[in-house]
């Protein structure tokens, strides 16, 4: 069961890379928080009730509802549903996503480390590339937003990689996660509210 959430995990990373509407963005950053939860239910040996509402309050609240419910927001607010006419096409951005990949599973496999879960790795790899390429790629403030919030999954998998037997280590990855998407979100959001006004002008 957990390879097949890990496997549509990897897909809404490949999704995300190539698709231009900012709602569907929402609709995947959504997504991959309910996928999170189900992969880290059901990989932690040690579930407390305490671990168990810390990390469905980081996944499915979070993730799953807060985020994308601001980045909904946003979105009504400017008007800006698509991503910048001069981004890199989607073509391209693929073949650069599938070469990422391909470089997190020989990075991976170099760490030969009884403590590292080289699976978990691989895709906290893929998806910080990812997160790096879309931000690199793209134009807009929004775009970076959407590029910086799965940056903070990869730290999430990164956990996840190397705190499959200490619960505590994910507990404390769950906490950074939160931390930087607090301030992310409080960063951009003070960047565009000061250009609302004048993209609500020119919509008009």
């Amino acid at each position: 069961m957990v390879n097949y959430l890990i496997v549509l995990f990897a897909v809404t990373l490949v999704y995300l890379s190539i698709t231009e509407r900012f709602r569907i963005y929402a609709g995947l950053i959504a997504l991959q928080g309910l996928l999170l939860f189900g992969i880290t239910f059901l990989e932690l040996n040690e579930v407390t009730t305490a671990n168990l509402i810390f990390i469905a309050a980081e996944t499915l609240i979070f993730k799953t509802i807060v985020v994308p419910y601001l980045i909904f927001r946003i979105i009504r607010q400017t008007g800006v549903y698509k991503v910048h006419e001069l981004a890199m096409p989607g073509f391209y951005i693929l073949i650069f996503t599938i070469i990422s990949l391909l470089i997190s599973i020989l990075l991976a496999n170099q760490l030969i480390n009884p403590y590292i879960n080289t699976v978990y790795m691989t895709i906290a790899l893929f998806t910080m590339f990812t997160g790096l390429l879309i931000v690199v790629t793209h134009k807009l403030i929004l775009s970076h937003l959407i590029g910086f919030l799965i940056l903070e999954n990869a730290v999430f998998m990164f956990s996840l990689a190397v705190g499959n037997e200490m619960p505590m280590l994910i507990n404390i990855g769950i906490l950074l996660d939160i931390f930087v998407g607090v301030l992310i979100l409080s960063f951009f959001g003070s960047k565009l509210k000061p250009h609302i006004g004048e993209l609500t002008k020119l919509k008009d």
